[in-house]
């Protein structure tokens, strides 16, 4: 009787499209070829980013989020908080007027991290809209066009003195049209052993699931812990005995020198690592974000040799998490 093959599905950084921006956006990409907009999203637009923001003289920094899936939930606001870092260093600060305008309904998806984030934002005099979604950018007017989702049809511009744009984005192109896909175009697999759900032999980690989970290499390297272990008792015939729980990780670089480390699971709840209130800005969380990950992931992620922080989870809080 013939094998059936075990493949492994890894699709992390394929599903970000350049041509999914003209789709949704009117504008771009063309827009970026003008000096103030800019997108960290992209290898050709992230300089500009930078750019935009020392070429920064007085007006509004806008800052958007789309109304899509997005790599790293946190990012769109993490370049707002360094943004006012920045102009708050070179001493630009009070010429500038932050707008946040993000589609989704909250500032952060869990609630104790969003708390902490309103209480950032209203210190630090950052706007922030709710349910606004970029729709259309007038780079020649320095306008950006958003819509209200809770009044359609219903639409409103911002002049601006810098743009950045969170692009829309969604399943990578690979898997459209094949039996593997949800209705939304994700590797439809199974949340708890990540096993497809309709082909035994296919499994699927990273940005490419429809696992309800936030898109991060955190998350990736906690469910790579549990493929090592679920392929293998797959392959002897066993069934998997492993679950995900949802854990993801997103350090919310507030400024310079602080770092939220948010860490939280498929329903929402706090995960955290260290036996500390995570929500507080911290210089040590921030030296663990630009010190140590960087190492853990390059060094240890690709390599396969780091499942996430699980295990030193439970040492931290004396094996009770």
């Amino acid at each position: 009787m013939e094998k059936k093959p075990c493949w492994f599905i890894r699709l992390i950084d394929c599903w970000h499209k350049t041509d999914r921006i003209a789709q949704w956006i009117k504008g771009l990409p063309e827009g970026f070829e003008h000096p103030k907009i800019g997108s960290n999203y992209s290898l050709q637009t992230v300089e500009k980013t930078w750019k935009a923001l020392q070429n920064f003289k007085e007006g509004n920094a806008v800052f958007s989020y789309p109304n899509t899936p997005v790599k790293c939930g946190g990012a769109p606001q993490k370049i707002m908080y360094l943004s006012d870092s920045f102009l708050r260093k070179t001493g630009k600060r009070s010429k500038a007027n932050f707008i946040y305008n993000t589609s989704l309904p909250v500032l952060f998806g869990v609630k104790k991290y969003a708390d902490a984030l309103w209480e950032i934002v209203k210190k630090r005099e950052l706007n922030v809209n709710l349910r606004h979604n970029l729709i259309e950018v007038r780079a020649d007017k320095y306008e950006a066009v958003f819509e209200n989702l809770d009044k359609p049809g219903e639409t409103k511009v911002f002049e601006y003195e810098m743009l950045h744009v969170t692009p829309p984005m969604g399943p990578p192109a690979v898997l459209k049209g094949s039996t593997l896909e949800d209705e939304g175009g994700w590797l439809d697999v199974n949340k708890d052993t990540l096993q497809h759900k309709t082909y035994s032999n296919v499994f699927g980690i990273g940005d490419c699931t429809n696992l309800p989970t936030s898109k991060t290499a955190a998350a990736i390297a906690a469910q790579s812990s549990v493929l090592d272990r679920t392929i293998t008792k797959v392959m002897k015939k066993e069934n998997p005995d492993k679950k995900y729980d949802g854990y993801t990780s997103c350090p919310l670089v507030t400024s310079y020198k602080t770092v939220i480390l948010a860490e939280f699971d498929y329903s929402g709840q706090p995960l955290e690592t260290f036996p500390v209130d995570q929500s507080k800005e911290s210089r040590i969380m921030y030296h663990m974000k630009a010190d140590i990950m960087p190492h853990l992931y390059w060094h240890g992620l690709l390599r396969g040799l780091w499942g996430g922080p699980g295990p030193y989870r439970k040492i931290m809080h004396l094996g009770m998490k």
